[in-house]
């Protein structure tokens, strides 16, 4: 076996595929074959279509050494994400840091709640502000730019390797004329109004983390996971200034804990805004809420 995971030049696509599967099942990931597959494609440089229609394919000397790098990065538990450097969210890709939270199908969430909110104006966007907080990647503001072509953005992140790495992704996705980030410290020194405010900020108790998924605890950086005690940190600061900067007809769009709804919905109530929602993700989860001002 070469490195002990059986992958040689001689291995075909589907041995790899097969055997690849067995070995993340046996180590303890769950989507041990779709890992397999994804991960088989880039370091093969195929097109599903390519394993598909040639599955008994030797890898080569190049394939196989990189597919083997890749199985023992993931067998230690490092995501397919990060392993790739890369990640699609809302159908668009979206290059990843250190800085920087995996893109999650959760957070589609948001995007489609804000979407949804802003149903009455989403075709008449023109001049429409939008201010992202804790942008990371940069995926939240960049996925609503590509819908609404008439929308400019503001990203704002206290990690100034995340700003660069969104600002990467607005270049990638080719909205970065219409985009801007800067660091800084949530809504400190924001000026509004904006139309939509969005953001997926920590909301991970502090002592949670620990346990998580090693792909989570061991790998995401902690100031995008951290919510404090009890996980409300970063909504009470978005809470005590959304009035400031958002427009009287505006609205925002937030992630939330699958068990935060309620918590996060009376903080916001209690200021005096309204809240729809909860917005369900694709495991029927609680996910997002939209919050407008008081009318």
């Amino acid at each position: 076996m070469s490195e002990g995971l059986g992958i040689d030049a001689a291995t075909t696509r589907l041995a790899a595929l097969k055997m690849l599967g067995e070995v993340f099942r046996e180590a303890g990931i769950t989507t041990a074959q779709r890992d397999a597959r994804l991960l088989l494609l880039d370091a093969a440089g195929l097109a599903h279509a390519d394993l598909v229609r040639a599955p008994r394919a030797e890898l080569g000397p190049e394939s196989a050494a990189r597919l083997a790098s890749y199985a023992r990065k993931r067998v230690e538990r490092v995501p397919v994400a990060r392993i790739l450097g890369e990640w699609e969210f809302w159908s668009l890709p979206f290059t990843l840091s250190p800085a920087t939270l995996v893109p999650r199908p959760d957070s589609e969430t948001v995007v489609a709640a804000a979407l949804l909110g802003l149903r009455e104006r989403r075709h008449a966007a023109q001049g429409l502000r939008i201010l992202d907080l804790g942008t990371g990647t940069g995926c939240l503001l960049v996925a609503l730019l590509s819908e609404l072509p008439g929308a400019t953005g503001l990203g704002v992140d206290v990690s100034a390797e995340a700003v660069e790495t969104a600002r990467f992704n607005a270049a990638r996705n080719r909205v970065d004329d219409r985009a801007r980030f800067v660091t800084g410290d949530w809504l400190a020194g924001i000026d509004g109004p904006f139309d939509l405010v969005v953001s997926n900020p920590p909301y991970i108790a502090d002592a949670v983390i620990p346990g998580l998924e090693p792909e989570v605890s061991r790998h995401d950086p902690g100031l995008a996971l951290a919510g404090g005690q009890d996980g409300l940190d970063a909504y009470r600061t978005i809470c005590a200034g959304l009035a400031r900067v958002l427009a009287p007809d505006g609205l925002a769009a937030l992630e939330i804990g699958s068990d935060q709804a309620e918590s996060v919905s009376a903080m916001f109530r209690d200021a005096g805004h309204s809240v729809e929602g909860p917005f369900a993700d694709f495991g029927n989860r609680p996910r997002a809420l939209v919050v407008r001002p008081a009318r």
